[in-house]
């Protein structure tokens, strides 16, 4: 137990009560956000910026380059979205819940590749490829990427990728040093299983014949 224990807070000794306050700051906003996710409240997007932006300092602070372009990616498309939930189609209410088609899988698999071509080019780059938890770096940067694409399009399999992404990302992040934002993406994990019940369900719900 102490050796789980010294873990976890033997990256934190050096690090400033600045940094740790936020780095927790933005884990419980990150939480906040996928809450929201799940329960279709738009209020995903304010919460979630908020934990993007902080943590676009702490990654480059960190040099952890693919997560700042995550953070980056997600502010934009984070912003994209809430315009989109909040200004649906002229003939809906709102943006539907449904199952990916063909066209969204060929958009899913150029932005999935294209991210990976692209984050191994910026660590190329700056000769950042020094150690393992960078080329899996690469690769949840693309999962995140396509992700985020697919919710802000409210398809279900958006979680799907979520899922796997979280799955990891807790001990990546452990390995980091970054252990409050391990436990984050440990919530999400929890939270995304759940997403995806709930989204299932909504979905199945709301093509029920109406009485």
């Amino acid at each position: 137990m102490n050796e789980i224990a010294s873990f976890f807070i033997a990256p934190y000794e050096r690090a400033s009560l600045w940094a740790i306050a936020l780095e927790v700051t933005a884990a419980l906003f990150g939480v906040l956000s996928v809450f929201y996710a799940r329960c279709e409240d738009i209020k995903v997007y304010p919460t979630g910026i908020v934990s993007i932006l902080i943590y676009v300092y702490i990654t480059y602070t960190a040099v952890l380059y693919g997560d700042m372009l995550i953070n980056i990616y997600y502010t934009a498309m984070s912003l994209y979205g809430w315009y989109r939930w909040t200004y649906p189609k002229a003939d809906r209410d709102a943006v539907p819940i449904t199952y990916a088609l063909r066209k969204d899988w060929v958009v899913v698999g150029v932005v999935f590749s294209l991210t990976l071509l692209f984050v191994v080019a910026v660590y190329l780059y700056f000769h950042k490829f020094n150690h393992y938890t960078n080329y899996i770096d690469t690769l949840t940067t693309a999962l995140f990427f396509v992700g985020m694409w697919l919710m802000v399009n409210k398809k279900i399999e958006n979680w799907y990728f979520w899922i796997f992404g979280n799955v990891i990302s807790v001990p990546l992040y452990f390995v980091k040093g970054l252990g409050f934002t391990a436990l984050q993406f440990s919530v999400f994990l929890i939270l995304a299983l759940y997403g995806l019940r709930d989204w299932k369900k909504t979905y199945e719900r709301e093509r029920l014949p109406a009485n």
